[in-house]
């Protein structure tokens, strides 16, 4: 079979490093029968040690080429598609039988659309048991980071409000064929049982708001939103857009009528 050439417009990079990919699968620790999903399985560099221990595995591949490959392998379902458009309720539905199992998520997701990824999985975070990921390592740093620090934004408030989340592994560039520029990394994502109610579309305008001049006052952008949508309560906009913990965007949005 020919070798396959990297997609610059898929932005594929292939794990090769034999020793992160053991360090990987350690971290995941897959076990028979789980409902496991992989998004971009790529060379299969990760799905063989994956599917030798789960038994069976569902992946998700939007490259025609590699997708024909997969289907060639007895233990994989392949869904050929682009993950931005892949109904994770309807995965869960034909593989967490029983009701109460809940998905297992991972994939080397591409660096060009990982944030967008991460957004289309909030949506189905309650389907989820986990979720492992391989990122751009300055995008893990976002998603984890602390209030008052610079990597600290609209993707940690928007995650962490919904998931625990922490750096598991660095992953060198020299571990991919071709190489990034970037260091990677794996970040392990766990919803929270109990995530305080809100509404999601709203807390995600808040947060948009309010990280649209982080560098200024909130009352220059989330104060002046909050005075057009007539808001009574009480918000502290003398600060800085990454000064406010996650609870307090949280509690701001559920003071909204629903």
């Amino acid at each position: 079979m020919k070798s396959h050439i990297p997609r610059k417009r898929f932005g594929q990079h292939f794990l090769a490093d034999v020793a992160i990919i053991d360090a990987i699968v350690r971290e995941i620790a897959p076990k028979p029968g789980d409902a496991m999903v992989e998004i971009g399985p790529g060379l299969a560099a990760l799905t063989q040690p994956l599917v030798e221990r789960l038994g069976r595995l569902t992946v998700i591949e939007l490259d025609r080429d590699l997708a024909e490959r997969l289907r060639g392998h007895g233990q994989l379902d392949v869904v050929e598609s682009d993950v931005l458009k892949v109904d994770f309720a309807e995965l869960a539905n034909r593989l967490a039988a029983p009701p109460d199992k809940l998905l297992r998520v991972v994939g080397n997701l591409p660096y060009n659309i990982s944030t967008p990824i991460l957004f289309h999985l909030l949506g189905f975070a309650g389907l989820v048991a986990d979720q492992h990921f391989m990122l751009q390592k300055e995008v893990i740093d976002r998603m984890v980071a602390q209030p008052a620090t610079s990597d600290y934004g609209r993707l940690s408030v928007m995650l962490q409000w919904r998931y625990a989340m922490e750096n598991v592994l660095f992953v060198p560039p020299e571990s991919f064929d071709p190489p990034p520029r970037v260091d990677s990394a794996v970040v392990r994502m766990v919803p929270l049982a109990e995530p305080p109610r809100v509404d999601a579309e709203l807390l995600g305008e808040v947060v948009q708001v309010a990280f649209s001049q982080r560098r200024k006052l909130l009352r220059h952008s989330l104060g002046k939103w909050l005075e057009q949508k007539n808001f009574g309560g009480a918000f502290d906009v003398q600060r800085r857009a990454e000064e406010v913990p996650v609870a307090e965007y949280v509690a701001l949005a559920q003071q909204f009528p629903k």
